[in-house]
């Protein structure tokens, strides 16, 4: 008679141990010889050495499961238990799948040239209309290598540039103060990552999310950076962004050149950067276009009206002089 422990690290227990520990209770089911007691984040296992050794390895494969599907049914643990292979192994193009079990994919073309970019180069620029999914798919992708452990960690960053309004002085503390320009970057995140374990990501500095300014003198190294928003950087805030990368590190920076909230004498570092940079060896280029749009479908008409009526003005202006 022996007594292992067995650490639950990278997912949350509660997926393990299922709604009323019911994942647990079918587990006893299934190694009557064996004591089993789950507390926190620690399984306690007592029994037969060699009964002991098949059920640490069974739970290995069920940690697994849940760290990349995020959810553990009932007949998903008895496939596992059984040797037999999960029915959703075998969907093709999945980046990574939701805290709901949804898989997250590249569901347009432009969509799918952004995933090929970012495995074939270090820097990735993806430029497109509001919708068009670059911003979430480049942090699912970002998701996938902290998974994987191809990186030790991931920087979201944005300008802290209002969109046409005037918030005045937010209450607060810095963080307090900077999270509203941010949280379409939390959003995302919490699609992905299931809250419990975002949060302790958060804590420990895993998952970093800042404004701009904050990327200043830091040299960012085994991670991947995301530079949402990047049309409303200046041609100086772009470049420092640019030079903060390190040793096995992808930047990817995303953002739309039709919605530039800079001051009218102030050009867009990422209209520049799109000028100089493109024949660069190592750095991709993807335009998202209104056809990539996924939200509601009146998106893409309300893109659609916006630039019909910037084209009836530039031929209007064009007639005038």
């Amino acid at each position: 008679m022996i007594e292992k422990h067995i650490l639950i690290e990278d997912i949350d227990p509660l997926l393990l141990y299922g709604v009323g520990n019911a994942n647990m209770q079918m587990l006893k089911a299934l190694y009557p010889k064996l004591r089993i007691v789950a507390r926190g984040n620690v399984i306690h296992v007592m029994g037969d050495e060699l009964e002991l050794c098949a059920f640490e390895e069974i739970a290995g494969k069920l940690q697994g499961h849940i760290a990349k599907y995020n959810s553990l049914t009932e007949e998903e643990l008895l496939r596992i238990t059984r040797g037999e292979r999960s029915e959703r192994d075998g969907v093709e193009g999945v980046i990574v799948y939701s805290v709901t079990g949804r898989p997250i994919c590249a569901r347009t073309t432009n969509q799918q040239l952004l995933v090929k970019a970012f495995q074939e180069n270090d820097l990735v620029f993806a430029t497109g209309p509001a919708g068009s999914g670059k911003t979430y798919t480049s942090i699912a992708l970002a998701v996938r290598a902290l998974k994987n452990k191809e990186i030790r960690r991931i920087v979201l960053s944005r300008p802290a540039v209002e969109a046409g309004e005037k918030l005045g002085f937010l209450p607060g503390d810095m963080k307090e103060k900077i999270d509203p320009y941010l949280q379409p970057l939390y959003d995302a995140l919490e699609d992905m990552i299931p809250t419990q374990k975002l949060r302790e990501m958060m804590e420990q500095n895993i998952i970093q999310i800042a404004p701009l300014a904050f990327m200043r003198g830091r040299t960012l190294s085994d991670a991947i950076v995301i530079l949402d928003e990047a049309q409303n950087t200046t041609s100086a805030q772009l470049k420092m962004f640019l030079t903060r990368m390190g040793m096995n590190t992808k930047m990817i920076v995303t953002g739309d050149t039709t919605q530039i909230d800079l001051p009218r004498n102030v050009r867009s570092g990422l209209v520049e950067a799109l000028d100089l940079l493109r024949d660069v060896k190592g750095i991709g280029f993807v335009e998202l276009t209104k056809k990539d749009i996924v939200r509601h479908k009146l998106v893409t008409r309300i893109v659609e009206a916006y630039e019909a009526h910037q084209a009836d003005r530039h031929d209007a202006s064009e007639q005038t002089t």
